[in-house]
C-alpha cells in the first residue's frame, strides 16, 4: 500500500505523501546497504520484495497536522518501517511461513539463523537512525521494541488457564501490531511539532488501527489466494499460529449451542496439517464459517473506534485522509 494505493479526495495531499514515501524508500535502501555481500543480499530480500509501507506512510500523514517538511519526519518514517522489516525476519523463523511478500521467506533462502542474524542487523540499523532524533524519540523506540517482544512472547507462550483467549489475543495484537503502528503515528506528529494533545490523539489511533489490521489480516489468511497478502493461504492454521476466526469456532464449539458445521471445522482445524490436502480443507471449511464474518465485523468495529479517537482534530483533508487510511486497511478484508 503505497500513499496513491489510497484513494484521497485531495490531490495536493495524496501528491506530497507519494513524493515523501519516495524519500523514504530512497533512504531505505541505502540503510540496509553492508559492505559485507551476505549482509546486504539477506537485508535487501525484504526491502526489494516492496510491501505496504503502512508504517511509514502514517507517519508522513499525521506529520501533515504539523510541519510536514521537516528532515526529522523522513527520518522516523525510515525508523519504524526498518524495525517493522526487522520483525518479519524474525516472525517468519518463528512461524515458519514459506512466503512473505510474494518472495521465499529470508529463512527458506538462507537458512533460520541468518534470517534471525539479519533481522538484528536491520534493528540495529534503526537504533542508529533513531539515536539522530535524541533522546525522546530512543526511549519511544526502545518502549516500542519491549512491546513487540512482549507480545511474541505471550503468542508463543499462550494464555494461562484462568485467561479468556480472546481478550489474550488482542492484547498480542495490541502489543505486535499496534504498538509500532501507534509509534508511527507517534512519531510523525512529534516531529512536525505537533502538540502533545494531537500527538496523543494520533498514538491513540494508531493503536486501535493497528488492531483492526491484524483482524482483517486474519481474515485475509483464509479468504485470499495469497496475491494481495504475499502469504501462503492458512500458513498460521498450519503453525498453530493463534487467529481470531479460530479462536471464535473454539469458543462456539465448546459451547452448548454448537453445530455439526462446528464440530466438523474444528476437527479439519485440529487434523494434522502439514498434509496440503488436510490444509487446502481446513481453510474451505472455515472461509464459509460465520467467524469469519465475525472478525471482519470485529476488524470494522475497531476502525470506527480508531475514527472516533480523531474526533477533536479540525476537518478538512488531512482529517479525511485518515478515515480513507482506515477505510483501507479494513476493506482489504472485503
Amino acid at each position: 500500500m503505497t500513499a496513491t494505493a489510497i484513494p484521497l479526495a485531495d490531490h495536493a495531499l495524496s501528491e506530497r505523501l507519494a513524493a515523501r514515501l519516495e524519500l523514504v524508500e530512497e533512504r531505505l535502501r541505502d540503510a540496509v546497504a553492508h559492505a559485507d555481500a551476505l549482509a546486504d543480499d539477506a537485508s535487501r530480500h525484504l526491502v526489494n520484495a516492496g510491501g505496504k509501507r503502512l508504517r511509514p506512510l502514517l507517519t508522513l500523514l499525521t506529520a501533515e497536522l504539523g510541519d510536514g517538511e521537516r528532515r526529522e519526519v523522513i527520518d522516523a518514517a525510515v525508523v519504524v518501517e526498518l524495525t517493522h522489516l526487522a520483525t518479519l525476519y524474525h516472525d517468519d523463523v518463528m512461524d515458519s511461513a514459506p512466503v512473505r511478500r510474494g518472495a521465499p521467506a529470508a529463512h527458506e533462502v538462507w537458512g533460520n539463523s541468518v534470517a534471525i542474524l539479519t533481522g538484528d542487523l536491520l534493528f540495529a540499523r534503526a537504533s542508529a537512525t533513531v539515536a539522530g532524533l535524541g533522546p525522546e524519540a530512543v526511549r519511544i523506540q526502545a518502549g516500542t521494541f519491549e512491546r513487540l517482544c512482549l507480545g511474541q512472547l505471550h503468542e508463543t507462550v499462550g494464555p494461562r488457564d484462568d485467561e479468556d483467549h480472546v481478550e489474550h489475543y488482542l492484547r498480542v495484537l495490541s502489543d505486535k501490531t499496534g504498538s509500532l503502528i501507534a509509534t508511527s503515528a507517534r512519531l510523525g506528529a512529534m516531529f512536525a511539532g505537533c502538540p502533545s494533545s494531537v500527538v496523543t490523539l494520533v498514538t491513540e489511533f494508531g493503536e486501535q488501527i493497528g488492531i483492526a489490521f491484524q483482524l482483517a489480516d486474519d481474515v485475509l489468511d483464509l479468504t485470499s489466494d495469497g496475491t494481495l497478502s504475499g502469504k501462503t493461504p492458512g500458513t498460521d492454521l498450519r503453525e498453530r499460529v493463534p487467529t481470531m476466526p479460530a479462536l471464535l469456532l473454539r469458543q462456539r464449539a465448546a459451547s452448548p449451542g454448537a453445530t455439526a458445521a462446528d464440530r466438523e471445522a474444528l476437527a479439519a482445524l485440529d487434523a494434522d496439517l502439514s498434509d496440503d490436502d488436510a490444509l487446502a480443507h481446513a481453510v474451505a471449511l472455515l472461509r464459509v464459517h460465520p467467524v469469519v464474518e465475525e472478525t471482519r465485523a470485529l476488524a470494522v468495529e475497531r476502525a470506527r473506534a480508531a475514527l472516533a479517537v480523531l474526533e477533536p482534530l479540525p476537518d478538512g483533508a488531512v482529517k479525511d485522509a485518515f478515515v480513507s487510511f482506515a477505510d483501507a486497511l479494513v476493506d482489504r478484508a472485503s
